[in-house]
């Protein structure tokens, strides 16, 4: 009962912040402010202000909101170790992880990767700096 007088007794003051607001020529802000103001004459009347109440004050609904929240942990845990591992999600299985660590075949025309198969760095030849070095002598450095 004292929770739907104060529910109430908010949307009343909030529509009148509503309308002050409209009267200084702010139309959106106050119905942006009379629809806050709403959602509390809303839930009492639905009747979610009393189950909540209710629901405060029991044991049994505080140990379900605790068996919530530990399958919650328990989910956002695996899905943290499955990104961790590059598992992908559940549904891909272990086709979808062998193919997405098969090499895509690289296009014609295209320079060779800087890892060889193996993942370590290929040695590269002796390199030919000089079309760098006739860059620099042509600007005097």
């Amino acid at each position: 009962m004292l929770a739907e007088t104060i529910c109430s007794a908010v949307a009343a003051a909030g529509l009148g912040i509503a309308a002050i607001t409209a009267y200084r020529r702010r139309f959106l802000a106050a119905a942006r402010v009379a629809a806050y103001a709403l959602v509390p004459a809303g839930l009492v009347m639905t009747g979610a202000v009393e189950w909540l109440a209710r629901t405060a004050f029991s044991p049994v609904a505080w140990a379900g909101f605790g068996v919530l929240g530990l399958a919650w942990l328990l989910f956002m845990t695996t899905r943290a170790v499955e990104r961790r591992r590059g598992g992908g999600t559940p549904a891909e299985g272990r086709r979808g992880r062998r193919e997405r660590q098969e090499p895509r075949p690289a296009e014609p025309g295209a320079s060779a990767p800087a890892l060889g198969t193996d993942g370590r760095a290929r040695a590269k030849p002796a390199e030919d700096f000089s079309d760098i070095e006739a860059i620099l002598k042509k600007h005097g450095i």
